[in-house]
Parts: structure tokens; sequence; C-alpha cells
């Protein structure tokens, strides 16, 4: 499933004309059908889960009266499953409601209680409030980014849509798709507002250059990379205003033949508002709601959070132009070894973490990006703690009109300390080169 999600980016790269049309219209909103939908989701969803998982999901009224009646708990499923599947998942809930025309905080409620239906009437375990937090709180941050760009992706479409972009659109928010396919009353586009945005497609290969705490894994050396990232709302855009959630946010997904699914970073403005200083400098600040799943080859760290920041770009002349992000805040983590070598390597953890990210635009001829990030993830319910480190440096110069190529350093550290003597060091850094096909905004300077 997630492999299919990057189909959508395909679309991004065509010029835009917007032309927002109002929405969601008097007659385009339902509390019922997003109701109705998520309740036959989880039907199918749990279906499924019988005929190819089993036991756990031979869900009865007997079984959802114990669930109503028992203290929720932590539990270890599959890393992949509790901290990727739950959160899209919950993706699934927040599309169908903001396809029918329900704002975000209302489907931010439809996504929290289909979670929690799902944690009671969909599984025959206790319910786990682990679960609730990735499947109810990232599933809400996931789903409206996800429909975010399937909004974008309709309204720079030229009229009438064509297959393909109809296609790129189900794949990247399919209850969107849908509900526009089945219900004439949500036809209407969420208009962006003119939103400035930048997206980035590269693909290519890295190879290791240091490698540190993977005794007994098989761990790739070169790796076949494929990454794609979005920007949307960026702040130096004059008149813009962020009244909406995720007015501003950014998401990236990197893919590699090692891992699969390597990393997704998102990070979107919940409250916050714009500000100048200067005729050059121009920002967003406020509260930013964070979704990260991180797993190089040798640990996996997942983090819902709140964090303080603000995004900026300064523009001293006609062709230099700096954009920047802050943040600091505290989520809820999942932390662990690739492999579990022993049951206290994959734990939970309330999660201070900070990131400052900086991308330098020379005119419209290179960049030069450096992120870093750090999450500290102190257990909850087992002594000890973590420190992890994701430092992520990269240079891209273009060619010609929208392709150009890169390279780009990676370097992800997990610090892990136990008591008993069980302390232990993990890292991994790759040097890769790679073809980047650009958007029509190049490399995202606004003006």
């Amino acid at each position: 499933m997630p492999g299919w999600k990057t189909l959508g980016v395909i679309a991004f790269w065509l010029p835009s004309h917007l032309s927002a049309q109002s929405w969601p219209p008097d007659s385009g909103k339902s509390y019922v059908i997003p109701a109705m939908e998520i309740v036959v989701f989880d039907a199918l969803l749990n279906a499924f889960d019988r005929a190819v998982l089993g036991e756990g999901y031979r869900t009865s009224m007997e079984s959802i009266r114990h669930n109503l009646r028992t203290r929720w708990v932590t539990e270890n499923d599959p890393f992949e499953i509790n901290q990727f599947g739950h959160p899209l998942q919950g993706s699934m809930y927040h599309g169908f409601a903001r396809s029918s025309g329900l704002n975000f905080w209302t489907s931010f409620a439809y996504t929290f209680a289909g979670s929690a239906m799902w944690e009671i009437a969909g599984e025959t375990t206790p319910p786990s409030w682990n679960d609730q937090i990735a499947s109810g709180i990232a599933g809400a941050f996931l789903g409206e980014a996800l429909f975010r760009v399937g909004s974008l992706i309709l309204e720079t479409a030229p009229l009438p849509l064509r297959p393909g972009r109809k296609l790129v659109t189900a794949v990247t928010s399919f209850p969107l798709a849908v509900n526009r396919r089945v219900f004439d009353r949500f036809d209407a586009v969420y208009p962006s507002d003119n939103a400035a945005y930048n997206r980035r497609l590269s693909f290519g290969a890295s190879s290791a250059t240091k490698t540190r705490g993977a005794a007994g894994l098989a761990i790739q050396s070169n790796e076949a990379v494929l990454d794609f990232s979005m920007e949307y709302g960026l702040p130096g855009a004059k008149g813009y205003q962020y009244k909406r959630p995720f007015d501003y946010f950014s998401m990236q997904a990197n893919f590699t033949s090692g891992t699969g699914l390597e990393s997704i970073l998102l990070r979107g403005l919940l409250i916050g508002d714009g500000y100048e200083l200067g005729g050059d400098y121009r920002g967003a600040w406020g509260l930013y709601g964070n979704y990260d799943y991180i797993a190089p080859e040798v640990f996996r760290i997942s983090t819902t959070a709140l964090a303080l920041g603000t995004t900026a770009e300064w523009q001293p002349s006609s062709t230099l132009a700096v954009q920047a992000t802050a943040m600091g805040g505290v989520g809820f983590a999942a932390v662990g070894a690739l492999a579990r070598v022993d049951t206290s390597d994959y734990h939970y953890g309330m999660t201070p973490q900070a990131l400052l990210a900086s991308r330098i635009i020379f005119s419209d001829r290179a960049a030069l990006d450096f992120t870093g990030r750090e999450y500290y993830v102190e257990g909850v319910g087992n002594p000890g703690h973590d420190n992890i480190v994701r430092l992520d440096a990269a240079f891209t110069m273009r060619l010609h009109q929208q392709n150009a190529i890169g390279v780009r350093y990676l370097l992800s550290r997990r610090d892990a300390h136990f008591p008993g003597g069980t302390d232990r060091t993990q890292l991994r850094g790759t040097l890769g080169v790679f073809y980047t096909l650009l958007g029509h905004d190049r490399f995202g300077s606004v003006r």
C-alpha cells in the first residue's frame, strides 16, 4: 500500500493555473455520509484481516462488550503496522470526512472516533492507547496533507479532467476520489487560495559510508532510492494568509531498496499567522502538528508531536533566497532496533524534539539544503532513554529546464541507554547521487 501512494506525485510537475471554486457549497456538506463510510471501511478492513491475519480480528458482540469494559493498554504489534499502518488507516477516516465538506477540526473528531471504534470493535485484543494516538492524531495529520495534495492536483488540472489526473488523485487521496465519483454534491474542489508550493521528485543510488550497531542484520551497502517532497503555503508569497490548519505544510517520503519505506516526515501549521519584517522577510509562526517515521537499516523511530515554530523566507537580492524552519516541541514516540534483539528495544516514550531546516537558493541554478532533527525519548514505564539525531544535507544543480542532478548525505544515529549495561549505539550514514525533477517553480523561491 505505501508504494502506490507515490504515483500521486507525477501530477505535480505540470504548470498550474489556479481557478479556486467556493468549497464547500451550501448543499455540499454531510455529517452522515462520512460516518457511514468509516463504518463500512472498518467492516471491510476487519473482514480482510480475518481472512489474512486470523484470530486477533475475529470480533463478536462478546469481544466488543469485553473491550468496552477493559482498561486501555500499551501493545507492541509489528512496528510497521503500529507506526505506519495505523496512521494510514486514520488518514482514510480523515479523508472521508474532509471530502464530505467538513472542516479540519470536525474531520479530526471523526478520525479520533473512527480510531476508537476500530480499537473496540475491529480487534479482539484490548484497546490500545498508543494505536489511538497513531490512528486518531497522526492519521489526521497525514490525511489532511494527502487531502490537500489531492485537491491541488484537481485544482491545477486543465478541464475536462483526464483519466490520468483522476487516477493520481485516487492514489493520493482515495476518499476524495471516491466521494467525488459517487456524490455529485462533493464535486467542488477545495481551494488552495493561491498557495505557493514547491515539489521535487528524485531517484538515484546511495552507498553506505558508515554503519554501526548492525550485528546480525542483512545490511545493503548500496541502495536504490526514490524520494519525493512537497512544501505547500510557502510564506514568501505576499498576501497569503494562514487561516486554516495546514495552510502551510511540508511532507517528504523516502523509499529505498534496503528497507522499503525509509521515512515519512510531515509537519503542518495547525494554528498560526503570517508576519513580515521589512520588504525582504516574510514568515509564518504558530503551533505545528508533526508526524515522523524514520527507519534506516539499523533502527526505527516514529513520533506524533506538537511543536511551536516558524517558517520563513528572506530574499536579500534577486539572485539569493534563504528559507528556514525552526521548531521545538514534545510528542509521543516508538523507538527500537530494526530487528527485535530483545523486548526492551522496542518501547514507547515521551519525546522532546527539535528541528532546524534551511535552504539557500542561488537564483534558479542551484540550492543547498540542510535539515537537522533530534529526538529524546524518555521511556514510559521503562527505565532508560534514547537520543536520536537525523542529519540531511544536499546540493542540487539545475542543468536544463526542470532537470537537475544532486548529491545527498544522510546520517541517522541512535544512542540508547538502559540500566544494567545494555547501552548501544546504532548509526547509518549514506552518500547518494540523484537525478531530480523539479517543479515548475524549480527551487521554490516564491518571489
